[in-house]
């Protein structure tokens, strides 16, 4: 089980938050399954950007990205070397800390 540490986000964690991760959970899953309703368009299926995190620590430890999610994040929002899309971020043993960005480049909930 790994513990995933969550930055303080004002509208997700505004005191940032801690949760559990069984090994083979997505990063998603596991703010989902905790109460962190991180924005998640696609229902997980790789097809947004929505759920993009930033990995500040432990990005090592997580799967390889496929060309997919490559591909969809050279769209997101605040793009980092260590971003990834949550929803394909998989858990191993190791702790990590992540980071949700400010804005994502969700449509349907930005007021226009």
């Amino acid at each position: 089980m790994a513990i995933i540490k969550i930055l303080p986000h004002p509208e997700y964690a505004p005191e940032g938050a801690q949760v559990d991760a069984p090994a083979g959970t997505s990063i998603c899953e596991a703010l989902l399954d905790n109460g962190i309703q991180i924005e998640h368009a696609c229902d997980m299926s790789c097809a947004c950007t929505t759920c993009h995190v930033i990995v500040r620590e432990g990005f090592s430890s997580l799967n390889e990205m496929d060309e997919s999610e490559e591909d969809l994040l050279d769209r997101a929002w605040g793009l980092e070397p260590n971003s990834r899309l949550s929803c394909q971020a998989i858990v191993a043993q190791k702790d990590l800390v992540v980071e949700i960005p400010k804005y994502s480049i969700n449509h349907a909930k930005e007021k226009h």
